[in-house]
């Protein structure tokens, strides 16, 4: 099966001003807001926002694929020469989550 998009993540400097501006002016539906992630239902692919850090500036973007067996696409993509910065790791939040880089650079979220 091939990954599907589930996430396209934004990093914010202002969570709340960030979360206002996606509710109250653009106007989509908030699932859940935190000072660490927030949430907008989009249909099938989740807007996140998450705090801009040193390594994610603010404004940048960051694409969440999922997928339904994280080792095996891991063991997959990495036999094809994909560098993966994160191998899959259980995460604070209870899912494992992988990073690799696609072939401009940027990183890719990958869940199982």
């Amino acid at each position: 099966m091939e990954p599907r998009l589930s996430h396209v993540i934004e990093f914010v400097a202002d969570m709340d001003r960030a979360v206002q501006f996606y509710r109250d002016t653009v106007g989509l539906t908030l699932k859940f807001q935190s000072p660490g992630w927030s949430e907008f239902a989009t249909g099938e692919t989740t807007l996140a926002l998450h705090p801009a850090s040193e390594h994610r500036r603010a404004g940048s973007v960051e694409l969440g694929f999922g997928v339904p067996d994280l080792e095996s696409f891991h063991a997959a993509m990495a036999q094809k020469g994909v560098q993966f910065p994160m191998p899959p790791k259980k995460q604070d939040f209870g899912g494992t989550l992988a990073q690799f880089l696609d072939s401009e650079g940027a990183h890719v979220s990958v869940s199982g």
